[in-house]
């Protein structure tokens, strides 16, 4: 539960801070075009501020970290979160700045969706788990 609270927290800072940082960026380089710098607040308010506030009371009244499959849950999907993220932010900075965007970052992107959709996945097996071997709840 801890954990769960804590990337909460992480999550909820790093989305404040990268819309700071996009309208600061944007401001500073006199930028008004389309950048994929838009999106990284609300995909990290979304995907990390919010789905963990709602796994939070989930793992609680289905003990969830007790699983095995938690720990894998937990690390997959937030590796997944922070490259997807983590290369819209990058992408991002190249286009205000007006920079190349290398061929490479799509494929970067495309491994972080990969990895998000296999947390997903082990998400739906972990409450799979919890509410078959749970059937009260």
């Amino acid at each position: 539960m801890r954990r769960i609270l804590y990337a909460f927290l992480i999550y909820t800072i790093l989305g404040l801070l990268s819309g700071f940082y996009y309208r600061e960026l944007t401001l500073a380089y006199d930028f008004t075009g389309d950048t994929q710098l838009v999106v990284v607040h609300t995909h990290t308010l979304i995907l990390g501020m919010f789905m963990h506030l709602i796994l939070l009371p989930v793992a609680k009244v289905f003990k969830l970290s007790s699983y095995y499959l938690f720990n894998w849950f937990f690390i997959v999907y937030n590796l997944g979160v922070l490259a997807t993220i983590g290369m819209m932010f990058t992408k991002g900075t190249y286009q205000v700045m007006g920079l190349t965007v290398p061929d490479s970052f799509a494929g970067y992107a495309g491994m972080g969706h990969t990895i998000l959709t296999a947390g997903f996945i082990l998400l739906f097996f972990l409450l799979k788990n919890a509410i078959i071997k749970n059937p009260k709840n």
